[in-house]
């Protein structure tokens, strides 16, 4: 007899429908899974049959028959534990020692030899295409409030192998909850962090500020102990938090990276990454083990990724940021399979001046050579650094100015500032793909970022003394913009011009 089982497989962000079709015909004992499975597939064999075991079903040991697997599409690459459990409920039916089910439903669950289904990865990508397709969806309980975040999904989440079993074989069908969709609520980010706890930096405060307004990048220099690492840690809490469709999008990414906590579901609050500077390539890019993961700048998506010491990177590291920093997108191209995850994220790297740190500073002297000062500087090339749009001296404070500052504003009232100004973006962008200042392109930057004849005369005469580069001068419009959307203005005048100017690095 065959059954048919519908479950999914993950393709990027994507779940795609697979059929899991099963025969169990007699003749001499085989149990094979075919369909493109990965081993992990394959070593379902094994938990399923101790899972059937478990409750007292006959295995496919025990029942003595010819048990061939068929996942559909055959070409598409099969990965992942969540096919225990429809594998089971079709060797179920398909050797009669469970009712066939009234409804269509999708089953995704990873088997313990006890029969306990464990969570998995990828579940919100599966409840979107099952309220898609108009069919129910059967998950782990550890991952209901996960699926329960696609709004009219039906759905049923089960702990044990037995539970399914039972809950599909009532009379009148399971009794099905309801997805209820998304309700982000305003979270307060934790107390340990806040701008008013950020003695003096008034200037390094205010780029910080355009940054999160525009989602611009941007890089910090000082000695050590200058305060880089906090004021990094404490931006987060200046920005707005996540729409409903990015909260969904970055709930995802996470989802299917198996990196979401079922305490925490839905991510409300931009994602704060900050690996180490020892990362590999494809930890930071995507990758690893010959698979199509997701790396930490798409982690990162719609929050920040900081790097800290960053010329301690390495450079072929550094550089397979160029791309995602323009386009917002990074494809991971692996032996096992090629995909595109979004990567629109906030770059906030921190330097020392130099090996030692201590480059021009006021109070301690350098003790590097000038050689090592320019090979240390040039660790970054000069294309990376012309795609971070801010560029900051955070100096050292003396311990009388840290004593006799006041504390300056909280992150709340710099974050009110923000929100405003993203308010004006979101205005401004309302039917284009765009939701700040930073993602417009070429062929936007003109119709948005006009400026008066005072305003481009002053451009003009800077890029006649500095030397920018066509990037350069796109960036400092696109900054420019941001700067007057903070000063809640219309138009952009040459004081917003000559303010996003000082932010520019030059290479001498």
């Amino acid at each position: 007899m065959a059954s048919l089982i519908k479950s999914t497989a993950l393709t990027g962000l994507r779940a795609l429908a697979v059929d899991v079709e099963i025969d169990a015909a007699q003749g001499l004992h085989k149990f094979v899974i075919v369909g493109l499975p990965d081993k992990t597939v394959e070593e379902a064999k094994e938990r399923i049959s101790a899972a059937i075991k478990s409750f007292g079903a006959k295995t496919p040991q025990q029942h003595n028959s010819r048990i061939i697997v068929n996942l559909a599409p055959a070409n598409l690459k099969k990965q992942g534990a969540h096919f225990d459990l429809p594998i089971a409920l079709a060797y179920l039916i398909a050797t009669k020692q469970m009712k066939k089910p009234t409804e269509s439903f999708i089953a995704m669950g990873e088997l313990g030899l006890d029969g306990t289904v464990r969570p998995i990865p990828g579940v919100l990508p599966a409840a979107t295409l099952a309220a898609k397709l108009g069919v129910a969806l059967v998950v782990p309980e550890q991952n209901r409030r996960e699926a329960e975040l696609v709004r009219g999904v039906n759905m049923l989440s089960v702990a044990t192998l037995k539970e399914t079993v039972t809950a599909l074989e009532q009379e009148n069908g399971p009794a099905w909850a309801h997805g209820v969709g998304i309700t982000p609520t305003d979270t307060a980010w934790a107390d340990d962090f806040d701008f008013a706890f950020i003695r003096g930096q008034e200037a390094a405060k205010r780029a910080l500020e355009i940054a999160a307004a525009g989602n611009h990048n941007i890089l910090m220099s000082g000695s050590p102990g200058s305060g880089k690492t906090l004021l990094a840690r404490a931006f987060p809490t200046i920005l707005p938090q996540l729409t409903e469709g990015e909260a969904v999008e970055v709930t995802a990414l996470w989802s299917v990276a198996g990196l979401l906590s079922p305490d925490r579901p839905l991510i409300t609050q931009p994602p704060f990454r900050a690996p180490h500077h020892t990362a590999s390539r494809p930890s930071l890019v995507g990758g690893g083990g010959g698979k199509p993961n997701p790396g930490e700048i798409s982690l990162a998506h719609r929050g920040v990724l900081f790097l800290d010491e960053f010329p301690e990177f390495q450079r072929h590291v550094l550089e397979a940021l160029r791309q995602p920093l323009e386009d917002g997108a990074v494809t991971v191209a692996r032996s096992e399979g090629t995909t595109t995850y979004p990567a629109r994220f906030t770059l906030l790297a921190a330097q020392n001046p130099c090996p030692c740190g201590f480059l021009d500073d006021p109070d301690t002297n350098c003790r590097c050579s000038a050689g090592e000062i320019i090979r240390y500087q040039r660790r970054v090339s000069g294309p990376m650094l012309d795609r971070i749009d801010l560029h900051i001296n955070v100096p050292r404070l003396s311990f009388s100015k840290l004593t006799q500052e006041k504390a300056g504003e909280t992150s709340s009232e710099v974050r009110q500032r923000v929100i405003v100004a993203r308010q004006r973006q979101e205005s401004r962008y309302k039917n284009l793909p765009f939701l700040t200042n930073s993602e417009l392109t070429p062929k936007y930057v003109d119709q948005f970022c006009a400026l008066d004849a005072r305003g481009e005369a002053f451009l003009k005469n800077a890029d006649a003394k500095m030397h920018l580069s066509p990037r350069a001068v796109h960036k400092i419009l696109k900054v420019s913009l941001t700067i007057a959307d903070l000063a809640s203005s219309a138009d952009i005048s040459s004081d917003h011009v000559a303010e996003a100017l000082q932010y520019r690095y030059i290479r001498e």
